[in-house]
């Protein structure tokens, strides 16, 4: 859950900045947002977050 909220966080920072830089209108972010939800509820929704936690746990394995 954590991951989930985490990751939430830094996509939208992301979008965020995107948008400031003019790079990504509002539009184009309503759009993003609803693909995600659409995709979320897809079958391939499991591969994504197992790939995800995958990625995670690879960066997490990382030591500096």
């Amino acid at each position: 859950m954590i991951l989930s909220i985490s990751g939430v966080v830094l996509l939208g920072i992301i979008v965020f900045l995107f948008f400031r830089k003019d790079g990504l209108k509002a539009s184009h972010a309503f759009v993003c947002a609803l693909f995600g939800f659409y995709l979320a509820g897809t079958a391939i929704a499991p591969s994504i977050k197992a790939g995800g936690q995958s990625l995670a746990s690879l960066l997490g394995g990382i030591k500096f």
